[in-house]
């Protein structure tokens, strides 16, 4: 008899293999989410490999991926529902990670064609199990889930685990066949999931309240080849991470911008609240040479994004926000943390990689979902949105809480950056600007050409130093790095020296003669700031031959810009004395200009 089912088995089982996990690091994750929603305080992510002979040559090839935990375990009904699709046994849990009904028989066939699942509540002895196995379904053999029987956990996998034989309860889940899983190793599971696993699961194994174990095994062998436990990793890096070399290993590499911001919600009558936490990376973090191509900082570049967190899991980082071609952005954290109750208004995908309403928000401006609903300015938008106590609204809050606190933090780390190592002994270089810039201002001191700043330079080193120092502290300039920096020019004889503080001003740049030299600060806040300074002095960080190309012509058309603010100054100028004064400093400073690249 021909069947007419409204979605055959077959064919939903080959569309939902297809389902969108990102890689088998998110898959394994729905594993760990149903162990830790069952309360196990141990999660074990273990690899059987196999040796193969290709071509005369051995290949060791993963074969089997389990996860075993010491949770509650399962009775029967509960381990059919939990291997059906959209069903389990937390639909309506919002207390909780899990909820969907999709994370075992989802995560499972988008790795694997067949999935085994052991569960106990007296002992491993007396376990039950079931399956779902992908060829049977295909060949009409397994249309439901097969009733669960009695069968002992495989001593195997027993003697594998370090918390089967001691647990009353537990479960076991193992993949074979693994047909999707873009990873053929233990180790290359082990290495591309750690990271990813250690950030999702952050504020459990910090707080004690699960250990993630990774072990692998060669063939039906139960001594662990490789064998090792998850460590947190913390994209806000508020805590140590034990990944990093000294000191961050032991103390957190940023700090905390401010106090958590607390966006509150009224929905379906209960109170809620979204956290927004915001961190920057401590100046001494990005001290020395190139930091960011430093372990800590190549750590920080696989971090980048702000942290989507739900009931305490991660479900994404996400990367809308962030600025693609500017390096610096490892040096920022954001988490926007949130309750499960308001999965619908953020938009969480049942595989819980994603948030996609609120990613939408990220990236377009409030003008333009205002224009997408129908009104005609942001303000009616947010107008219409309370007084319809549309829930939507709270993602235009911690959009606004997002953007205004990267403005804030963008700055602060434009104006923490210090010199890196080659600045520091730029006096020694004889191709540095200041060293030409020196010996060009040397050259028109003799021939008669007087400076303010040249007053001061028959005065004692030990006034010279104090003068510049207290100089630039009164600009903002950290007081350590003033003295250093004091002391290096004195000592040196130069004549110039550049800094960098943010200022409210309109000035791109600030001369100061002190000291007997000339101190120049650079307005980080100004726009030239990033055209020019930024675009080339972090080149260094840049490895991509074609994102250096487009920062020279970037910074090629900064230049431009500059110039042609300048020509529409003169422009706007009427006729008369003040526009003469100018014509002539734009040509009495082309002449020291010149004179000065000429030297070089």
């Amino acid at each position: 008899m021909t069947s007419h089912d409204i979605v055959p088995a077959s064919l939903a089982v080959k569309a939902m293999r297809d389902s969108g996990y990102k890689n088998a690091a998110y898959a394994i994750a729905e594993l760990v989410d149903n162990s830790i929603q069952a309360g196990a305080a141990v999660v074990e992510i273990l690899c059987q490999e196999e040796e193969e002979l290709v071509s005369q040559r051995k290949r060791i090839r993963v074969k089997q991926v389990a996860v075993m935990d010491n949770g509650c375990g399962m009775d029967k009904d509960m381990l059919r529902r939990a291997l059906q699709f959209g069903n389990g046994g937390r639909l309506d849990d919002r207390t909780g990670i899990g909820r969907f009904g999709m994370g075992l028989p989802n995560s499972s066939i988008s790795q694997a064609r067949r999935v085994d699942v052991w569960t106990w509540q007296n002992g491993y002895q007396s376990a039950i199990h079931s399956y779902l196995d992908v060829g049977e379904i295909e060949r009409g053999e397994q249309s439901e889930v097969p009733e669960p029987n009695e069968e002992a956990v495989p001593n195997t996998w027993v003697r594998r685990s370090n918390s089967a034989g001691q647990a009353k309860s537990g479960t076991l889940v193992v993949w074979s066949d693994l047909d999707k899983c873009d990873w053929r190793t233990a180790q290359s599971i082990f290495k591309n999931s750690e990271f990813t696993i250690g950030r999702i699961y952050r504020y459990f194994i910090n707080n004690d309240r699960a250990k993630i174990r990774m072990a692998a095994f060669l063939g039906r062998g139960t001594n662990p080849v490789t064998d090792d436990v998850v460590s947190a990793n913390d994209p806000l890096y508020l805590t140590p991470n034990e990944t990093l070399p000294a000191p961050w290993n032991a103390e957190p590499m940023f700090e905390q911008h401010g106090a958590p911001q607390v966006i509150q919600i009224g929905l379906n009558g209960k109170a809620l609240a979204v956290t927004v936490t915001i961190s920057v990376a401590k100046k001494v973090a990005r001290d020395g040479h190139n930091a960011g191509d430093q372990p800590h900082g190549r750590h920080a570049k696989n971090n980048v994004g702000v942290s989507v967190v739900r009931a305490e899991r991660e479900l994404e980082l996400q990367t809308g926000w962030c600025i693609q071609s500017d390096p610096r952005e490892r040096w920022w954290g954001v988490e926007v943390n949130f309750p499960p109750e308001l999965d619908e208004v953020f938009g969480v995908t049942n595989n819980k990689q994603s948030a996609r309403t609120l990613a939408e928000f990220a990236e377009v401006g409030v003008d333009q979902i205002a224009e997408r609903e129908g009104y005609s300015s942001e303000s009616e938008l947010m107008e219409a949105w309370e007084q319809d106590q549309d829930p939507r609204l709270i993602l235009i809050h911690v959009k606004q809480a997002v953007e205004r606190n990267l403005s804030a933090i963008r700055k602060v780390i434009k104006a923490q950056a210090t010199p890196r190592q080659g600045e520091k002994f730029r006096h020694l270089d004889p191709n540095s600007a200041e060293t030409i810039g020196t010996q060009a201002t040397k050259r028109r001191q003799e021939e008669g050409y007087k400076g303010t700043s040249d007053l001061s330079e028959s005065l004692p080193p030990e006034v010279k130093t104090q003068q510049i120092e207290e100089s630039l502290v009164s600009v903002g300039v950290d007081p350590v790095e003033a003295q250093q920096r004091a002391t290096s020019l004195v000592s040196s004889g130069y004549k110039y020296e550049f800094y960098k503080v943010g200022v409210d001003t309109a000035e791109f740049f600030t001369v100061r003669p002190k000291g007997g030299s000339i101190l120049i600060g650079l307005n980080t806040n100004h726009p030239a700031y990033d055209h020019l300074v930024t675009l080339l002095e972090s080149g260094d960080e840049v490895n991509d031959v074609a994102i250096l190309k487009a920062r020279l012509r970037k910074s090629y058309e900064g230049l431009k810009l500059l110039l042609e603010a300048w020509a529409r100054y003169e422009d706007e100028l009427t006729d008369g004395v003040k526009k003469e004064r100018a014509q002539e400093a734009r040509l009495d400073w082309g002449r020291v200009a010149r004179q000065f690249l000429r030297e070089d």
